[in-house]
């Protein structure tokens, strides 16, 4: 085959957005590199650089593309606790489909400015519920924390449900002895389908219940 001559074909930063975008989605975040793009947009590594300097910043694109599409729920006036409810689901439901966005930003170093709305509006509500702006903090990297595992563990779960086999776990639980395990024995059998249930909202009320309400303010009872 004859080698290819004249220049080389131009590349913009939105060719290498959407190849990058390829790549997660077949191989994951590990699986992008700056040498493997180049191949994917088909020019050298060293003409990727005139866009972008390197991986963290090519994440950082992707972020801010992807959380400049996300809506902004609206909020309820009424409870702090169900705006922090509220919100806490939007962005449940905002990273639920991208799991590798979670897996950026659980390295507590990446993040897009567009998406600071989330932790805003919990942190703000959390202070109206009567936390101080620093234990409101807390309270959001809490919901956060659960957050994060959640859509990981649901999404390992699922490529795992994939591989259409038998797994280990469900084989343990087929044979658990009743006198020593009596309640997971007999759960055995339906184990994988209520640990497969959508379970997020009742966890992140519970959450939010325990931080919030030793705060409350405290209702004047009955006949006072």
């Amino acid at each position: 085959m004859p080698a290819r001559t004249g220049r080389p074909p131009k590349i913009s930063r939105a060719d290498i957005v959407s190849a990058a975008h390829r790549i997660i989605d077949a191989e994951g975040t590990q699986g992008l590199t700056m040498r493997r793009l180049a191949r994917e947009v088909g020019a050298t590594p060293m003409a990727l650089y005139h866009h972008v300097h390197d991986k963290d910043e090519l994440l950082h694109l992707l972020l801010d593309e992807y959380a400049a599409g996300l809506p902004r729920p609206e909020l309820p006036d009424d409870s702090p606790a169900e705006r922090v409810v509220a919100a806490a689901t939007a962005m449940h439901g905002a990273l639920v489909g991208c799991p590798w966005i979670v897996e950026v930003l659980r390295a507590d170093d990446l993040m897009s400015v567009r998406a600071l709305w989330y932790p805003e509006t919990i942190i703000d509500a959390a202070v109206h519920a009567g936390l101080s702006p620093e234990a409101a903090v807390d309270a959001y990297r809490i919901i956060w924390h659960y957050t994060a595992g959640e859509i990981t563990a649901r999404a390992a779960a699922a490529r795992r449900r994939e591989e259409d086999r038998p797994t280990y776990r469900s084989q343990v639980f087929a044979t658990l002895d009743p006198a020593e395990l009596p309640r997971l024995a007999a759960l055995g059998e339906r184990w994988e389908e209520l640990t497969a249930r959508d379970t997020y909202d009742k966890g992140v009320r519970a959450i939010v219940d325990g931080l919030l309400r030793p705060h409350a303010a405290p209702t004047v009872s009955e006949g006072a």
